[in-house]
């Protein structure tokens, strides 16, 4: 058995011991639930991934891309027709 200071030691030891771990599961706790909460705050603001992001990026380049070859076809079109009307 022991007695005196090295059972004091020993003690002391063994709840710093416990103490670490308990701040160890509740560091863990708290990690998880922040990462919920963060993850619940995101899915509520309605963001859209990367990927979908940059498709419709390219579609939308795409398109002003093609409005404004319309736009030079449409010009020429109207400049040949007052042309022929002279």
């Amino acid at each position: 058995m022991t007695t005196g200071p090295n059972k004091f030691m020993d003690d002391f030891a063994r709840l710093m011991t416990d103490m670490a771990g308990t701040a160890q599961g509740m560091r863990r706790e708290v990690e998880t639930a922040f990462q919920h909460q963060a993850e619940k705050f995101l899915a509520g603001m309605d963001l859209v991934q990367r990927e979908e992001f940059d498709a419709v990026r390219e579609m939308a380049i795409k398109a002003r891309d093609e409005n404004e070859a319309l736009a030079k076809r449409i010009a020429e079109l109207e400049k040949k027709l007052a042309d022929s009307a002279k």
